[in-house]
């Protein structure tokens, strides 16, 4: 199967016809007209209208992103929770066994590099960012309703973490990159969210409505990885200042980082995923596992020991009732908290849902349904706690027992938060400057992964999308950033603001497509389920009367040619030509 997506077009001869009437053309050589055209020109009104309206667009977008969280938080809430649900019914069910691709074919990639580039694409710069700071935030500004005392304020802060960053994001990614992994490796069809509807929509898919799921995500993924990149580089540039490597981190550093990350970055997705993003993905884990384990035999050891296993065990006994907390029992305030935390994570998941999505169902032909989902569900979220456990859990006991006060005016700085954290450890300015180089890597891993992504969907699905339309979208993420950093105030990067609320929005209506994907999914998988079975009894059928053919061979040598066995009783009519056993 390697060889075929490789060799000819990703959705088989049978679906030439088709994406060439998209206006895809040679499908190796060029892109969709009808993606690619109307997500670029969505994408420079939406910049234009971020830039010159600047307060007013970031005014206008967050009263839309309001009006979503207030009417619709519940909805938010119990639909992430829908899909955990969902995704464990299909892995751990009598779906596990099927392969995303041919009945024998085994993982293209091996299980380490696999879970490097789930991590590195899916969470690593987030939990960078987010390691040390969001548990303070928990910790200085609590969720209405926690308990006053230090001890219930440093739990419930780290299991609020635990709550944002655990099963319920995987279980996003997962709805998304188990039907386009299914519809790709194992239907052969191309690499595009709307073949994952296949199942649900029939031949909708390869018309208009298939180009504006795919629009959707390609616009969805562009500004949420292009916020990301923005967002990124204010951090280091915060952490070069913090350490101070620069005197004045201003915007013309940001738009310096801006560029050599997409440099990088447009590198390493020309090299495609088996070199580039996956070596990139490999340093990243190392490179991080390294730092990890230097706050861990420096910092509180066995503070980090005991909390982790306490607050895994916090969020364990709490994960359903928070599950569906929409924060309504503590009034105005508690779901405002709710809103603008949970619900704000839950939206901007599903936002990145198309590039993690398409990504991973990219790099994990060979597995099975059920080796996909425990794998992407449990190891990278088991990874992910440990790191909070790690920073957050050593922040917050530091400013718990007094020893440092990371929120002087009473808030918490996210952007210098980590560098602050590792300041005030042996050895950790040097260290500091490590995870500068880390948060880069990721970013860059980031920005390659998404745009190979919006790649493949803006031309057709093509697995191996062209050189040229590669470097249009990593250049692209770099210059709708850097131009969003430099009309914005670096006090107040409204314009930034306003592209990070527009992907938070963009949630809405891709989440209806996520719903979608659900019941898509569950139809493919039981009508292969009942072909499956059918084919088992068939071939069991042959057997049976292969039995009797033998028995009665038997008897009539012996002279007793009057005998019929009971296996020939037993075995239908027409059973002899029953398909042979599938391979399973």
């Amino acid at each position: 199967m390697a060889a075929q997506s490789q060799e000819k077009p990703p959705g088989g001869d049978r679906d030439r016809e088709v994406l060439e009437a998209q206006g895809i053309g040679k499908l190796s050589a060029t892109i969709s007209h009808r993606v690619f055209w109307p997500a670029a020109v969505i994408i420079v009104a939406f910049i234009l209208y971020a830039v010159i309206g600047q307060e007013d667009a970031a005014e206008q977008m967050a009263d839309v992103q309001e009006g979503i969280g207030d009417n619709l938080g519940w909805y938010y809430m119990a639909l992430g929770s829908v899909f955990v649900i969902f995704v464990l019914w299909i892995g751990l069910g009598r779906y596990g066994r099927i392969r995303l691709g041919k009945d024998n074919e085994k993982p293209e990639f091996s299980t380490l590099s696999w879970f490097a580039m789930l991590f590195a694409a899916g969470m690593g710069i987030g939990l960078v960012y987010f390691g040390a700071a969001e548990p303070l935030n928990f910790f200085v500004d609590p969720k209405p309703g926690t308990g006053s005392s230090d001890a219930a304020k440093s739990e419930a802060a780290m299991v609020q973490t635990f709550l944002h960053w655990g099963v319920h994001p995987w279980a996003i990614y997962v709805v998304v990159g188990l039907a386009v992994g299914y519809a790709v490796h194992r239907k052969n069809r191309p690499v595009s969210i709307r073949w994952a509807l296949e199942p649900l929509l029939g031949d909708r898919v390869k018309g208009r409505l298939g180009d504006v799921i795919d629009i959707i995500a390609v616009v969805g993924t562009l500004f949420g990885v292009a916020t990301s990149l923005g967002l990124g580089v204010m951090q280091v540039s915060a952490g070069m200042g913090f350490l101070d490597w620069v005197d004045d981190p201003g915007k013309p550093l940001l738009v310096i980082l801006i560029a050599a990350i997409t440099g990088v970055a447009t590198i390493s997705v020309v090299t495609g995923v088996g070199k580039g993003i996956k070596w990139l993905s490999n340093f990243n884990m190392v490179l991080a596992g390294l730092i990890m384990l230097f706050v861990i035999a420096v910092g509180p050891t066995l503070f980090i020991a005991n909390g982790f296993v306490q607050d895994l065990g916090g969020y364990l006994q709490n994960i359903l009732r928070l599950s569906f907390d929409t924060g309504a029992s503590h009034g105005d305030a508690g779901t405002s908290f709710v809103n603008g935390w949970t619900v704000f994570y839950w939206g901007w998941w599903i936002s990145w849902a198309p590039f993690v999505g398409v990504f991973i169902a990219r790099i994990s032909r060979g597995r099975t349904v059920r080796e996909f989902v425990c794998g992407v569900l449990l190891v990278p979220t088991l990874l992910g706690f440990f790191w909070f456990a790690v920073f957050g859990g050593t922040a917050v006991k530091d400013q718990a027992s007094g020893a440092e006060n990371y929120a002087p005016d009473g808030a918490v700085s996210t952007d210098t938060a980590l560098f602050q954290v590792l300041d005030t450890l042996p050895g950790g300015t040097f260290i500091a400057g490590v995870t500068i180089l880390l948060i880069v890597a990721f970013f860059v891993t980031s920005s390659d992964s998404a745009s190979f992504v919006v790649d493949m969907l803006s031309s057709g699905g093509d697995p191996n999308p062209p050189v040229w339309s590669r470097v249009f979208w990593a250049v692209t993420e770099g210059a709708v950033a850097a131009a969003l950093l430099l009309a914005s105030d670096l006090g107040s990067p409204s314009s930034l603001n306003t592209l990070k609320t527009a992907a938070i929005v963009i949630a809405l209506p891709f989440s209806f497509v996520m719903i979608g994907m659900c019941i898509a999914t569950a139809k493919a998988f039981a009508s292969e389920r009942h072909a499956y079975e059918a084919a088992e009894r068939a071939a069991e059928q042959k057997k049976l009367v292969g039995r009797a053919v033998a028995a009665m061979e038997e008897n009539q040598e012996n002279g007793d040619s009057d005998a019929v066995p009971e296996e020939a009783r037993a075995a239908p009519s027409g059973a002899k030509d029953a398909p042979p056993e599938p391979t399973r």
